[in-house]
């Protein structure tokens, strides 16, 4: 088996009294699709605050690549090579398509600190942003103003910003939430394709997705991992069925 590109340890989060996350051990290994489930309130989302640097942790540490990364800018993880999504997709509404992600595509090229004039003439962010919008299958919709994309084609687009740094790990908070069926299909396929190579940490509450979509799954309860194993391991585990009290998780 190989190493773990992501490995959390004894990773603890208070606010003020109330503990929150309460000794997380988790493991990430290259090229597989991890599922971090668990109840409403489980703490899901506080996990990927931790690990993107949005907050830091109370104790233990996280190690993504090899380096200690709790305590740093979320600015200096991506530029390890990690990259999220959220909950609510984190899009500018009033601007096209292709300006969205050709933002996005400017600070691996080293163009963050120029004007805007100069950027868009640089052909290296234009052929990368084109490139993704095809990865996407977002190519037809470049010059749509991003606000008017139906809801599908939004997280599509947070997920090409997602990939504009050519990261190795990628952390994709409800990406399916909201969505009819046939969208949820479509990009659950999507999400598929694009982390091909790729390690992915995905937090999702529609189970078909997550069983059909990972290789292993994490159940989160009370701040706490009770359980990881592959999806059938998961289904199996009596310390699951009992958490979840009988939902969909151990149908």
């Amino acid at each position: 088996m190989s190493d773990p590109i992501l490995t959390l340890r004894g990773v603890r989060k208070s606010f003020g009294d109330t503990e929150i996350i309460r000794g997380v051990d988790l493991a990430l290994l290259p090229d597989e699709r991890h599922a971090l489930i668990g109840p409403n309130g489980a703490g899901k989302s506080t996990v990927f605050h931790l690990i993107s640097g949005m907050l830091q942790p109370s104790a233990g540490e996280i190690v993504f690549g090899g380096r200690r990364i709790d305590g740093r800018a979320p600015q200096e993880i991506n530029r390890l090579g990690l990259s999220r999504s959220f909950q609510i997709t984190n899009i500018f509404p009033r601007l096209t398509v292709f300006e969205n992600l050709r933002m996005a595509v400017m600070r691996p090229h080293g163009l963050h600190r120029k004007w805007w004039t100069v950027a868009a003439r640089d052909r290296r962010v234009r052929e990368e942003t084109r490139r993704l919008l095809e990865q996407v299958r977002l190519q037809r919709r470049a010059d749509a103003i991003a606000g008017e994309l139906s809801y599908s084609e939004q997280r599509s687009l947070e997920i090409a910003m997602t990939l504009a740094a050519d990261p190795r790990a990628i952390l994709l908070d409800e990406p399916m939430a909201g969505m009819s069926n046939e969208e949820t299909a479509y990009t659950a396929a999507l999400i598929r394709e694009v982390t091909a190579g790729r390690a992915l940490l995905v937090v999702e509450h529609d189970m078909q997705v997550v069983f059909s979509l990972s290789d292993r799954i994490s159940v989160l309860v009370y701040g706490q991992v009770i359980a990881t194993g592959t999806p059938a391991e998961i289904r199996a585990n009596a310390a699951v069925k009992e958490a979840y009290l009988g939902e969909e998780v151990t149908a």
